[in-house]
């Protein structure tokens, strides 16, 4: 009687299948396709996302184009905007900690191609994490970093926005000093010290070369393509820079001016041209550079009436 039953009710069991419809198993979200900043084709999911960003750059970045609450995780020195600095650190621009990182299932690591650990970029990639390259060279690449990040993020109308505001700020800046940093096409030699003992300066591809240039200054050092280039005495003093300007850290800028004052025939010396700009936001790599940049150019306009010792940027 029992095997009866169960037959039966095995039987129904089949027509009611046969009768309802299938439900369809839940599809896995299509794959969204991105292009980062060495046009590269990054294929992530829908947004938001949760990201890991690679370098205090990229982190501003993200911010400025409306992605800092889908941060998870950056590396030290990630301090602008004053957000960032609740986000966990994994490490710093040369290693992250990579167990750490796979534990927290990023959907797109933002990375910084022109500095870091390409191996590790490179590990990061081969585990299957979708890998973002954030780069910028040149201060008019700002605002199209900023679109692309919004389009990664899902943030493009704010993006949008933030770039605007950059492209106004910049393009102020190239028509206010068009006709050179002390007028008349006077362009003035700037040596750019970012260290001291040896002295290390920029090359012409750096940001900060490009700061120079757009304040109507020159790059003293403008034909060394590598981004930070070790010169000596003499190769200053040959070159005879207008001004001298010691991008020291904070504290140390007045020691590095003072060494120079050994040098009285350097033109910069002679002239009272060689102080202390430390502002840290030039060698950033994200939007307060913009800002640094109007209180660089501001500093070299007004050196041009400069006739007497300035130890330090607040003089202005």
């Amino acid at each position: 009687m029992l095997s009866t039953l169960a037959a039966a009710a095995a039987a129904a069991a089949g027509v009611l299948m046969i009768l309802l419809p299938s439900t369809p198993a839940l599809a896995t979200p299509p794959l969204r396709a991105v292009a980062d900043d060495l046009s590269l084709t990054v294929r992530v999911g829908a947004a938001p996302l949760r990201i890991v960003s690679l370098s205090p750059g990229a982190t501003e970045m993200l911010f400025a184009a409306g992605a800092g609450a889908d941060v998870i995780a950056t590396t030290e020195y990630s301090d602008e905007p004053p957000a960032a600095r609740g986000i966990p650190r994994i490490g710093d621009v040369a290693a992250i900690d990579m167990e750490r990182l796979v534990a927290l299932r990023p959907g797109v690591v933002v990375a910084w191609p022109g500095g870091g650990n390409p191996a590790q970029r490179q590990r990061i990639a081969a585990l299957g994490i979708p890998v973002y390259e954030q780069q910028v060279d040149r201060l008019a690449d700002l605002p199209g970093s900023l679109r692309r990040l919004g389009a990664l993020a899902g943030s493009t109308a704010i993006a949008e926005r933030a770039a605007l505001a950059l492209e106004a700020r910049l393009s102020a800046l190239r028509h206010a000093y068009a006709g050179g940093a002390w007028g008349a096409e006077r362009r003035p030699s700037v040596l750019l010290q970012i260290w001291n003992r040896p002295i290390y300066t920029v090359g012409g591809r750096q940001l900060m070369s490009d700061a120079l240039t757009l304040c109507g200054a020159r790059n003293v050092f403008s034909d060394l393509p590598e981004p930070a280039p070790l010169v000596d005495i003499e190769a200053v003093i040959r070159r005879n820079p207008d001004v001298i300007l010691a991008a020291a850290p904070n504290g140390e800028g007045a020691a590095w001016v003072a060494d120079w004052q050994r040098f009285a025939t350097l033109e910069a010396v002679r002239r009272h041209r060689a102080i202390v700009f430390d502002d840290q936001g030039l060698s950033r790599l994200g939007p307060t550079v913009v800002a640094a940049t109007e209180h660089l150019c501001r500093t070299i306009a007004q050196l041009k009436v400069a006739d007497s010792p300035v130890l330090s940027r607040e003089s202005w």
